[in-house]
């Protein structure tokens, strides 16, 4: 006859031999993820590979030169002068990093000598601008004005130009 005891530790044995297997189950399915994982890696490495040694071939220097030879009509190309090429100090300074102009710093009231007396604030979006002489007057106090920061952004814009650089 069985006891009790035996009875509970054959069950125990069962749950531990049950979720042994389940575990065991969960890790091969893991690793097999993984080996998928890895083999598609692998492909993607090679395709890179393939890609770099195409567009190595394809921009050959003696390639290009023949090209140009038998194109050269279509294309009319001439070389680059040397003194085409620019140094980047040379370039004009982006838009974002230009100085407001004279407008604007009038319409903030900052203009000829009284920037030392106003801070502006300035928000995200629309900015309001507040400027505190330091006036006991209430007009002085609660001189507040918005200016539009979407004519900001859109010079922005102008500053982020794609040069077709392959250099990442």
């Amino acid at each position: 006859m069985l006891r009790s005891f035996d009875i509970v530790l054959i069950v125990v044995m069962t749950a531990a031999a049950t979720v042994t297997y389940t575990i065991k189950h969960q890790a091969e399915n893991k690793l097999e993820e993984v080996r998928k994982l890895e083999a598609e890696i692998k492909l993607e490495e090679d395709t890179i590979d393939l890609l770099r040694a195409d567009w190595a071939l394809l921009t050959q220097p003696n390639r290009l030169e023949k090209l140009v030879t038998v194109y050269q009509q279509d294309l009319q190309l001439a070389r680059t002068a040397p003194t085409q090429l620019a140094r980047p100090e040379e370039l004009p300074m982006l838009r974002a990093d230009l100085p407001p102009p004279a407008d604007v710093l009038e319409a903030m009231g900052m203009a000829q000598g009284k920037s030392a007396k106003k801070t502006p604030t300035v928000t995200a979006g629309k900015k309001p601008v507040k400027t505190d002489t330091g006036a006991k007057t209430a007009s002085a106090k609660k001189s507040t004005k918005i200016v539009d920061a979407d004519a900001d952004d859109a010079g922005d814009d102008a500053d982020n130009i794609a040069t077709g650089s392959v250099a990442r």
